[in-house]
Order: structure tokens, then C-alpha cells, then sequence
């Protein structure tokens, strides 16, 4: 199958029993029927608590941003990181 946008072949990587097709161009993603509700499914397994602890600003004073990798890039985190890093 070929990319929509850019019509390079698309590459296949089956990711948490989810077969994902993507670009290796513009990176784009393509799933096919069901496969969203897949992911959405097992995104709420695991997601967080529903009462977290309280956010406190001065708790994170002086450390760096744990978001974001060495490269500046905003780091994947948790299941849909893990799905999605291509």
C-alpha cells in the first residue's frame, strides 16, 4: 500500500497486537478498522489514577525537564509512546 501523501511504500509494525502502517517519509500513520478502538481501549487501562497527588511547582525546581529528550524533542511517554515510536 502506498502513502497517501507522499506515495512512498508503507511500512508494517504490529505494536501491542495493533498492525500500524506507516511512512517512513512524513512519518504519517495509518490503522485500519478497529484498530483505533484497540488503542483507545487499552490507553484507558492505563491511564493514570484518577485522584493524583496534588501538582507542586517548587517540587521541580532545579531538575530538567523530564518531558523532553536530549535532542529537545518532546519525549513519548506510556502506552501510546511505546505504540507510536517509530
Amino acid at each position: 500500500m502506498k502513502c497517501p501523501v507522499d506515495d512512498t511504500q508503507l511500512l508494517v509494525s504490529e505494536r501491542s497486537g495493533v498492525e500500524i502502517d506507516y511512512c517512513p517519509g512524513c512519518r504519517g500513520v495509518w490503522l485500519d478498522r478497529g484498530e483505533l478502538d484497540k488503542i483507545l481501549d487499552r490507553a484507558t487501562d492505563t491511564r493514570a489514577p484518577s485522584n493524583p497527588a496534588p501538582d507542586s511547582r517548587d517540587s521541580h525546581h532545579g531538575r530538567s525537564d523530564s518531558h523532553h529528550g536530549r535532542n529537545g524533542r518532546r519525549r513519548r511517554d506510556g502506552f501510546l509512546g511505546e505504540l507510536f515510536d517509530f
